[in-house]
């Protein structure tokens, strides 16, 4: 059971190596980088190679760990309580398992992914622990343990917003994924828009490249917003030609897919006007 990567997906040989270890340790793989470089997407082409079936739990700023192993519904007891429901005589009818759950209790390995997992609570990992060292819980309303019948293949990732506790990094192991250079970027490229012209993707990637690198931008166009801005390239059947810039105009043709702010769009600006002067 190894990864090299998919058609669909360029794995570089660091992650490939990073995901196989992973899977042999049989340790939490961490994924940390910037948002757009593919660690979700990563997640789901694991599960594609290794023919493993997916479970996604992707973390909001108000995800408890508890609710990746079951919630107790003790509200809607009371009130079945006391309408005499006979669901009642039964704990088990009011406990919504979670996505831990899901995957302990899976016949066959799956792969499960924790995206996302600095927009929580800083607590949340650590309250995570016991569960993914032993890959088991305790249910404290029926008295049973969920205990993984196959311990999945477990992907974290991160857009590095937060510091990790170190308790919870000593369990997993870490990946950090860069933004890709040039000719993985053009790889990467080829595989969603395999006809376009060589010409214009060299033109299109070192302009973008360009706008990327430059000093004092808030956010940095990521690989997706790349892809975005190829698509409408192409839709417009622009040519490189039609790509260039003045020194009157320093702004990308079709910027609103690289360029997410005011500030970003007006340093540009700038740049142009004082290159005039």
């Amino acid at each position: 059971m190894k990864f090299t990567g998919t058609q669909d997906y360029v794995a570089t040989e660091d992650l490939t190596v990073a995901v196989n270890a992973a899977v042999l340790l049989e340790r939490p793989l961490l994924i940390k980088g910037e948002p757009g470089t593919g660690k979700t997407e990563l997640a789901k082409q694991v599960a594609s190679a290794l023919r493993l079936d997916l479970i996604e739990w992707n973390i909001k700023s108000t995800t408890k760990a508890q609710q990746g192993l079951y919630e107790y519904d003790a509200v809607s007891r009371l009130r079945d309580s006391q309408l005499g429901d006979e669901r009642v005589r039964d704990v088990g009818n009011y406990i919504r398992k979670g996505k831990l759950w899901t995957a302990f209790e899976a016949d066959q390995k799956v792969v499960l992914l924790i995206d996302e997992i600095d927009k929580a609570d800083i607590e949340f990992p650590n309250d995570l622990l016991q569960e993914l060292d032993k890959m088991a819980f305790h249910v404290y309303e029926t008295g049973e343990t969920v205990a993984a019948k196959n311990r999945p293949v477990v992907i974290i990732t991160s857009n590095n917003e937060k510091e990790l506790p170190d308790a919870f990094l000593r369990r997993c192991f870490f990946h950090y994924i860069s933004f890709p250079d040039q000719d993985t970027m053009r790889q990467i490229v080829k595989v969603h828009f395999p006809d376009i012209k060589e010409q214009l993707l060299t033109t299109a990637l070192t302009q973008f490249y360009e706008v990327r690198e430059q000093q004092g931008l808030k956010k940095k166009p990521s690989t997706s917003e790349v892809l975005d801005w190829l698509k409408l390239l192409l839709a417009e059947d622009l040519l490189p030609e039609d790509l260039k810039r003045d020194a009157g105009n320093l702004l990308p043709k079709l910027h609103g897919a690289l360029l997410k702010n005011e500030q970003d769009v007006k340093l540009f600006e700038r740049l142009a006007f004082m290159s005039r002067r």
